[in-house]
């Protein structure tokens, strides 16, 4: 696939906030660990007083929530996003700052001068960028020197590995994006940061209900082979899979951290 019908589909693919929600939704439902991935990302950002903050791809902001203290110790913080429609869901979400602004950028050309932040943030989005690094050097030209770019992502045998080989038959592969992963994303880091760290949450999904499970499978775009298969198909054979009315997935999840 071209990187411009790349960009299509990802920009396709997050018009809206439902997909996302719909991931969200299941992840905060059904996740072993429940301290939360969101909630364990931000316990490691260090900000303090008077930062400036960029984060890119911040999605339907939902990270945000409950974190009011973090957000007023930044003397700017700028939400943006690839999309429109995920930035309006942000401003839903994160209201009353007046020190929050929200912006449409692509990371592959910043719209700020250089050494414009202490810290910059892209969680679950650095495996979409066409030009990983010119994004990259994108972030490392705004963040002062001694900043700290945080960058969560999954790794390669996760939840959508575990998937494929339950719906092989109906010619669901593991096509899931590898660009940027716990696996190889340090070897992309180092080439512009001087200190990389690696951080992984250890997590699970333990199904319950089914429906919920079917309609997260049916919102990835990974999944596309499933499209003219019946939802009581899917939903069959994932029953097949449970213990004592548990479905048990993997979740492989982490994040790096930058200097």
């Amino acid at each position: 696939m071209s990187e411009i019908n790349d960009s299509a589909a990802v920009k396709k693919q997050y018009a809206n906030s439902n997909n996302l929600n719909t991931r969200i939704l299941i992840h905060a439902r059904y996740s072993t660990n429940k301290m939360g991935f969101g909630n364990w990302i931000v316990s490691h950002y260090r900000i303090d007083g008077g930062m400036r903050v960029l984060e890119l791809g911040c999605g339907t902001g939902d990270m945000w929530r409950g974190h009011d203290r973090i957000i007023q110790k930044c003397e700017r913080l700028v939400l943006s996003d690839f999309s429109e429609g995920m930035l309006e869901a942000a401003k839903a979400a994160i209201s009353g700052h007046p020190n929050v602004q929200y912006m449409v950028v692509d990371i592959q050309d910043i719209p700020f001068e250089n050494d414009s932040f202490d810290v910059v943030i892209a969680n679950m989005m650095l495996y979409h960028v066409p030009d990983l690094g010119k994004g990259l050097s994108e972030v490392r030209r705004v963040l002062k020197d001694g900043g700290t770019f945080y960058c969560a992502t999954y790794g390669e045998h996760g939840i959508v590995e575990y998937l494929s080989e339950l719906l092989k038959d109906y010619g669901v592969e593991d096509t899931v994006n590898k660009n940027f992963t716990l696996q190889n994303g340090s070897s992309f880091l180092e080439r512009v940061f001087r200190h990389v760290e690696r951080a992984e949450y250890p997590d699970a999904l333990a199904i319950t209900d089914l429906e919920d499970m079917v309609d997260y499978i049916y919102s990835l775009s990974s999944m596309t082979a499933l499209n003219r298969v019946p939802r009581d198909d899917v939903k069959e054979i994932l029953s097949q899979n449970m213990t004592d009315g548990v479905l048990m997935v993997p979740k492989e999840y982490g994040m790096f951290i930058a200097y």
